[in-house]
């Protein structure tokens, strides 16, 4: 198997690492697909915690997609569908992992690769990082769900100023539109995004689970069912909850279990 994507794992924090730097990794075909089978495995491990998704080295979180390519992978129509659909899976793939996803974002962070870091849960970047979508220097149109996954994050406005003027900007200019969460040093992303992912894997796993499945939910604004409404109350059986209760009360540090 390519390991143009792939992912490592350390105890309870997994790392998906994007793997094409000849290519500033921007995603062709099989790298979307990749990513998407990868974060779908991550999905299933109930051991995992939390996970981090980065560049293989600093001079780029991605570059996109792959245009190079493009003349052998989006010629025909069938062709353009059928790469899209591959990358819109592999998007819901990050944004629906139920276990929370920090994007450590460095160098070059354009097109798709603005959509990948979109999709996960927080987004922590290197003061120097470049972004931008400039597709309307190519003639060709974001697809409604690639703007589902940047109008979670950001407004219509902000949205609008990034595609219509299809410029490069600056990481803070990224922060004042909503797109990041936060800025780091360079030299300090790496160690400011796994001492996150440490401090939320060592909350209770079930919970944060949970609070991404509630947050994901209200999205939609069709009303809640009374199983839903329910499911709010359902942390109070779990042994972590007893966990962290009493770990409270005795001012102690609690060792969940998540169960």
């Amino acid at each position: 198997m390519s390991n143009e994507v792939y992912a490592e794992r350390n105890e309870g924090i997994a790392t998906v690492v994007l793997n094409r730097p000849d290519k500033l990794n921007a995603m062709d075909g099989a790298s979307w697909l990749l990513l998407g089978e990868v974060m779908n495995g991550l999905d299933s491990d109930d051991d995992i915690r939390c996970v981090v998704v980065r560049g293989v080295d600093n001079r780029a979180f991605s570059a996109g997609s792959d245009i190079s390519v493009w003349g052998e992978q989006r010629t025909t129509p069938e062709d353009v569908r059928k790469y899209s659909k591959d990358m819109e899976d592999s998007l819901e793939a990050v944004f629906s992992c139920r276990h929370p996803v920090i994007a450590a974002i460095s160098g070059v962070c354009m097109g798709g690769g603005i959509l990948i870091a979109s999709s996960c849960d927080l987004r922590i970047c290197a003061e120097s990082t470049r972004f931008g979508v400039p597709i309307n220097r190519l003639g060709m149109t974001v697809s409604y769900a690639e703007l589902q996954t940047l109008s979670r994050i950001i407004t219509p406005s902000a949205a609008l100023e990034i595609l219509l003027e299809g410029s490069v900007f600056g990481a803070e200019h990224a922060k004042e539109l909503g797109l990041v969460n936060r800025l780091v040093p360079d030299t300090d992303l790496e160690s400011a995004a796994y001492a996150l992912a440490e401090q939320i894997a060592g909350r209770a796993p079930l919970v944060n689970r949970w609070h991404k499945k509630f947050i994901h939910r209200l999205m939609d604004q069709t009303p809640l069912t009374e199983e839903e409404i329910e499911e709010g109350h359902a942390a109070f059986e779990t042994e972590d909850y007893q966990t962290g209760y009493r770990a409270f009360l005795n001012k102690k540090r609690a060792t969940f279990k998540g169960r």
